[in-house]
């Protein structure tokens, strides 16, 4: 009776412990799995406003406030625009001077917290850059999808796509660039974004889902007079851009990518996400098996996705734009997919540049490169 005892004792402490296992990993994805639109990730360090003046602002001084290039800067209740370090100007040595372009809302009085983020622009292209824009619905495979729609007099389309911790505002930063070119371009919404349908589990799932949204703005250019369109994607935004290359049923007609800091190895990522909002090291492989179950993720990388040359459709020119210093999406797998496809994929590496700033660490360098990468396709 007593060995009876025990082992019923043993065996309950086991599944109290598998359960409590379970619930932590389910806790951990969904750090991972839910990280909320437009919000800086908390990787990158809280900064406090110490001062403004004549289009300066001093902040703390840290590796992110030292970045080159121009940012965004977003705290409760305000954002703005930060541009280079101001070197020759005096400041404490705690901190740091950079030029501030401009206040898009809010104030900034010292004592302020904020973090850098690529997200430049808010609210819409009209407003923001001064672009007439069409807002349009796309529809989709859970509902209608917001968009905004610019028009061009080119034949092929531009379709983007946000990625993690933006909105449909972060591909704004190239919209002047891509409308002085004259493309039609066509910048969506996907599940899970502010006035689009929510998924079903209210989860994220790194592209894997979320690409059939893609799909159907692919669908809607075409429907609408695009005889070719170019798929623009940030971070899953991009991972999203080669599963449409790789299984559209209109593949045929994407005639290129654009891909910034593309999200290729769904267990670095987790592992970044989860890390980032502070889950202990112990629970992240719970929480990597966890997010993989829940999002229905398969295999460990993504490269699969990536396998254009191995299709028997199209051949898909392909720019990735990437740097060392991402983070959220290590670059090694950028580097394998560029070399392993070299006839088709063209690496640009920015360094100096935290998950999907590319252009916000050299926004002239960037537009230098992507115009000269577009040329043929125009």
């Amino acid at each position: 009776m007593q060995l009876r005892t025990k082992a019923v004792v043993a065996a309950t402490t086991m599944l109290s412990v598998g359960a409590a296992a379970v619930a932590a990993g389910r806790y951990a994805s969904g750090a991972a799995l839910r990280p909320g639109p437009g919000r800086p990730f908390p990787h990158d360090p809280r900064l406090t406003v110490h001062a403004t003046e004549a289009g300066r602002i001093t902040l703390t001084r840290s590796l992110a406030s030292l970045r080159p290039g121009t940012y965004g800067l977003a705290g409760s209740g305000c954002h703005a625009v930060v541009g280079p370090v101001v070197e020759d100007a005096p400041h404490p040595a705690d901190s740091v001077v950079r030029r501030l372009e401009r206040v898009t809302y809010g104030t900034l009085a010292p004592g302020t917290r904020v973090r850098f983020t690529p997200q430049v622009h808010i609210g819409n292209p009209r407003d923001a850059l001064g672009i007439d824009h069409a807002d349009v619905d796309v529809p989709g495979e859970l509902g209608q999808l917001p968009a905004w729609f610019i028009p061009g007099d080119r034949s092929a389309w531009m379709i983007t796509v946000h990625g993690l911790g933006t909105t449909r505002e972060h591909p704004m930063v190239l919209m002047p660039f891509l409308h002085k070119r004259r493309f039609p371009l066509l910048d969506i919404a996907y599940r899970g974004d502010v006035g689009a349908p929510r998924p079903e589990d209210g989860i994220g799932h790194l592209g894997e889902t979320e690409w059939r949204d893609l799909d159907a703005a692919i669908r809607y250019a075409v429907h609408y007079g695009a005889e070719s369109v170019i798929l623009y994607g940030w971070s899953i935004g991009a991972s999203m851009a080669l599963r449409a290359a790789a299984a559209s049923a209109l593949r045929d007609r994407i005639s290129g990518l654009v891909l910034d800091s593309p999200v290729l190895d769904w267990q670095a990522t987790l592992r970044a996400l989860a890390s980032a909002r502070r889950i202990p090291s112990a629970l992240l492989p719970l929480a990597i098996r966890a997010a993989e179950g829940r999002a229905g993720l398969h295999g460990d990388r993504l490269m699969e996705q990536a396998a254009m040359a191995d299709l028997d459709g199209p051949k898909v020119p392909t720019l990735i734009i990437h740097g060392p210093d991402d983070t959220i999406a290590p670059w090694g797998a950028s580097r394998e997919l560029a070399e392993r496809h070299s006839e088709l994929v063209t690496l640009h590496p920015v360094r100096h540049a935290p998950h999907a700033a590319m252009w916000n660490a050299d926004p002239e360098g960037y537009e230098d490169m992507l115009g000269r990468f577009l040329m043929p396709l125009m």
